[in-house]
């Protein structure tokens, strides 16, 4: 063979390992979790919705140069029902930290009671991953060798793939110059040489920085596993507790998934920072003894259920008597004992039937309504609690509620929720953080109410309406006022309940303004205690 020339053949054996590399380079992928085109679009689309996760990806930015990246991952943890991890061997090495830290997500006790609420809403999962930022913030402070190492094992593996492709280039170029006989240029072949030993020496150093990775990597496991664990409680915690405040306020889980992401984002921030934020578990505890009320009424029987008595009213048989009917013999029986008013009956007291018409809560926000008493509760908080506990009767019966916040005579504001239609979230928070101040006129907020069951029996002629006034004071009223408010009483048939808060006995004594208006007046002098009105939900 002529020292000058060289045979194609040779070189591209000599080449031939790294042909294969430089022909199909192993995939290297950037994100650790698996994702369909769904999930990305699911996303994409709350980050570009989300300025906190923008911001947050900024902030981390300064730390780590794939923080999208990680966040992705962290999200599409919590998104996902069931998170399917890539094998490490195929990940970038500069993405091997986000590898680890989503494993050690995954594998958190708290993790997969965290995804039953962040599965498939991607504002929940977008929550958890702000829940975390600050572990992840400190997690990379503390993996800066981890993230040296993996950058460097990166930039090497990509250098040994270029060499790769040299080489490939390299024997292109050979295979263009050879002559008939598959003769290679001495220089072309010195070229392939070459290419072939950077290639080599590109791959030593690759895998020289691998193992330092894997060793940094490894080094720091137990402190990315404790600050997964910490992560994931912070955003259980986070979404647990921003479920109870929806919840406490009334809003189900599906009106919130079904509500733009803007829209809801605003809705927690309000609902975490407004005026009743911190009286949240009054409000669920009120909502929840008022549903349990609900669920010991007994229908058709009127007023308070104290036991069993004896009569002819067919209205308030117990179940056991009517059981008689379905026995042919003993039909005789019971017609007997109905004759001679002897079967056994519901017996109850208090408070006459169900009312048909709206309910409407008159509340007073006069300025001695800020008063706290047991436990930190203010007055008003107990008022607007219970209010909403009445929004939430009136809706499960049908009816329309109102709710009227009063102080003195020139201050008042009407809020109406129509039983047809779902109340909206934004109003109901609306009628509850308003706060009127000044004194407190009960002339104004009553015959408002009465005027509005007088509008409705004349438009859907509804009568029996009730009205609740929730008040911590005591005012006259004149004695025309009186004259009319009792007709109009009399003609539309509504009750008025009368719940005093915290008032000195002479405001609820007999004889006065509260007991002479009330069909039913309790005083409240716990505000930690929501069972005080809970027969309002029995009979209202």
């Amino acid at each position: 063979m002529d020292e000058e020339t060289e045979r194609l053949d040779a070189l591209t054996q000599q080449a031939g390992r790294w042909l294969a590399l430089s022909a199909s380079p192993a995939e290297r992928h950037t994100t650790a979790v698996v994702a369909g085109p769904y999930d990305r679009v699911a996303w994409r689309d709350v980050y570009a919705r989300s300025a906190a996760l923008r911001e947050l990806a900024a902030q981390l930015l300064t730390r780590h140069a794939h923080a999208p990246d990680l966040l992705a991952d962290v999200f599409l943890c919590a998104y996902q029902a069931a998170p399917r991890l890539r094998d490490s061997t195929v990940m970038a090495p500069s993405r091997l930290l986000h590898h680890q830290v989503v494993t050690a997500l995954t594998q958190s006790p708290g993790f997969s009671a965290l995804r039953r609420d962040t599965a498939g809403d991607a504002y929940a999962a977008a929550m958890a991953v702000l829940a975390q930022a600050s572990a992840l913030r400190g997690l990379l402070e503390r993996s800066r060798e981890v993230r040296e190492r993996t950058g460097r094992a990166d930039r090497a593996r990509q250098e040994a793939e270029a060499a790769a492709a040299a080489v490939g280039e390299a024997l292109r170029q050979a295979a263009e110059k050879a002559d008939g006989q598959g003769q290679v240029p001495a220089p072309v072949a010195a070229a392939v040489r070459r290419a072939v030993g950077a290639a080599e020496a590109a791959e030593d150093e690759a895998r020289r920085e691998d193992g330092a990775a894997a060793q940094a990597m490894a080094a720091a496991v137990p402190g990315i596993r404790s600050a997964a664990r910490n992560a994931a409680s912070a955003a259980a915690e986070a979404v647990r507790q921003e479920a109870a405040l929806m919840r406490a306020w009334g809003v189900d889980a599906g009106e919130t998934e079904r509500m733009p992401f803007e829209e809801r984002a605003r809705l927690a921030e309000r609902l975490r920072s407004g005026r009743l934020a911190r009286w949240a578990e009054l409000i669920g505890r009120f909502r929840q003894m008022a549903d349990g009320e609900r669920a010991r009424k007994v229908e058709h029987a009127t007023g308070e259920l104290v036991g069993v008595t004896l009569g002819d009213d067919l209205s308030r048989v117990i179940p056991s008597e009517l059981a008689v009917l379905g026995v042919p013999e003993l039909r005789a029986v019971f017609a007997a004992r109905y004759a001679a008013g002897e079967l056994m009956l519901y017996d109850s007291r208090g408070e006459q039937g169900t009312g048909r018409g709206a309910v409407i809560a008159c509340v007073d926000t006069s300025h001695s309504m800020y008063a706290e008493g047991p436990g930190g509760v203010t007055r008003e908080a107990w008022s607007k609690a219970c209010a909403l506990a009445l929004l939430d009767q009136a809706r499960h019966a049908g009816r329309d509620f109102v709710g009227i916040l009063f102080s003195a005579a020139d201050k008042l504001q009407v809020f109406r929720f129509p039983g047809d239609r779902p109340a909206r979230v934004t109003d109901v928070l609306d009628f509850a953080e308003t706060f009127l101040g000044g004194g407190t006129d009960f002339q104004r907020p009553l015959g408002t109410a009465a005027k509005i069951l007088e509008e409705e029996f004349d438009d859907a002629s509804r009568a029996r309406g009730d009205i609740v006034l929730i008040t911590d004071d005591a005012c006259e009223v004149s004695a025309t006022w009186t004259r009319l408010w009792n007709e109009i009483k009399r003609r539309l048939d509504f009750r008025l309940f009368g719940i005093a808060i915290a008032t000195p006995g002479t405001a609820t004594a007999s004889g006065s303004v509260l007991e002479s208006l009330c069909d039913n007046l309790r005083t409240v002098d716990d505000l930690t205690d929501v069972h005080r009105a809970a027969d309002l939900f029995r009979v209202i």
